[in-house]
């Protein structure tokens, strides 16, 4: 569609840097077109306050607040922890929140009769990958706007200054203008002293962490939890029968207030650079843990091990923003036959930082403390050891015979 003929947009809105200068930037430069801002409640809580407001005052004709958190919590976040699927070690809440957050840009831009759908992902990065994808996936005709690839604003500096320039309000300043995303599952920190992949993050400084506190500051004694799953899906914390949404919550008080899961690494890009991300993830790294340890018992070994090769390839198509694919759905079908008896309770142990394993129990489990023992027991028999090593040991013993004789030729 060409520029002129863009009377409508739709445009996802966080109120952050980014999405806050485009509602005039994309006034001034697609002909006063309308532009309708779309919010998507991933659980970002606090963020949210004065939403309306800011857009409206800052050109949009109107804000849909988007309440996603409990699709976004049943079928997309819980159907990635039963994989098990982790981008070198990320836990993907960035990655999984955007094609949620699109699906539902794309339904309102048809309700709307938008001529095009516009996000403020920078050219560097993911998001618009996953983002567009999504789009492509659900409205394939439709225009995408993306200003980071057209206009002549070249940093987050540049931007607070064309901010300040149409009086938009932020909540950074030069100094705090960290990179983030939050929602229920995670924040993201990008950007400022993060880039020099030299400088310790500064989890002790008030103000950097938002989650949670630093290991060093968590309390001295532990914190024990228990969890219950049903076919690998949450359904109770300490007993107390509730939401997957419910539980991830409630996670993240206790993980927060224990130092749980703080995560600095440098990524790789889809786009072929090296990123460097200070993530929390509380509530995720407890629920991430104990179901592996579920699994630990309750799943046979080549299922289990073909599993973990499997969750590579899910966590790479999840960050890739290739969640609306045939791969992904056949994926998520063979996980869900893995969890079928990845049923029981687990319990741990919070403290300064770690998660220790306090006990696990499932009516599934494939454990047998009798066959196990290093005691007497009257169900295994330690002869029958000769024999399977003689036969699993045969090629190499036939082979070595071959390399003996063929040596000297």
């Amino acid at each position: 569609m060409m520029k002129k003929d863009i009377k409508k947009v739709v445009l996802a809105y966080s109120g952050g840097l980014d999405t806050s200068i485009i509602i005039p930037w994309l006034k001034e430069n697609y002909n006063n077109c309308e532009v309708i801002a779309v919010s998507g409640n991933v659980g970002q809580a606090d963020e949210l306050d004065g939403l309306e407001k800011k857009a409206l005052e800052s050109g949009a004709s109107k804000l849909y607040v988007e309440d996603l958190t409990d699709e976004f919590v049943d079928d997309f976040i819980i159907p990635t922890v039963k994989a098990g699927a982790l981008y070198e070690e990320y836990m993907l809440g960035t990655s999984f929140a955007r094609p949620i957050i699109a699906k539902r840009l794309c339904e309102i831009a048809k309700a709307e009769g938008a001529d095009a759908i516009c996000h403020g992902c920078t050219g560097k990065g993911n998001d618009q990958v996953r983002f567009e994808l999504t789009i492509k996936y659900f409205a394939p005709e439709m225009t995408i706007i993306a200003p980071w690839r057209e206009w002549d604003i070249k940093s987050r500096d540049e931007e607070i200054e064309y901010a300040e320039k149409h009086n938009i309000p932020l909540k950074i300043t030069r100094e705090t203008n960290y990179s983030k995303d939050k929602n229920l599952w995670h924040l993201s920190h990008e950007g400022l002293d993060l880039e020099d992949t030299g400088n310790e993050p500064t989890y002790e400084k008030p103000g950097f962490l938002e989650m949670g506190v630093s290991p060093i500051t968590a309390p001295d004694k532990p914190t024990y939890l228990t969890l219950d799953f049903e076919k690998g899906v949450p359904t109770a914390l300490d007993g107390k029968k509730m939401s997957a949404k419910e539980i991830i919550l409630a996670l993240n008080k206790l993980g927060g207030e224990n130092g749980i899961g703080l995560l600095d690494i440098v990524e790789n890009r889809l786009v072929g650079m090296k990123c460097r991300g200070v993530y929390e993830t509380p509530g995720g790294s407890i629920l991430y843990f104990a179901h592996r340890y579920l699994e630990t018992v309750c799943l046979d070994k080549m299922t289990s091990h073909k599993k973990q090769e499997l969750s590579v390839t899910f966590a790479e198509l999840v960050y890739n923003g290739q969640w609306f694919t045939p791969l992904r759905e056949a994926l998520s079908a063979f996980v869900d036959k893995t969890q079928e008896n990845v049923t029981g309770k687990v319990k741990l142990k919070l403290y300064k930082g770690n998660i220790i394993k306090s006990g696990v129990w499932s009516d599934y489990s494939l454990y047998s403390e009798e066959i196990a023992t290093f005691g007497e027991d009257t169900v295994y028999d330690q002869t029958d050891a000769g024999g399977f090593i003689n036969l699993w040991g045969l090629p190499i013993k036939v082979q070595a015979k071959v390399n003996e004789k063929n040596k000297n030729k």
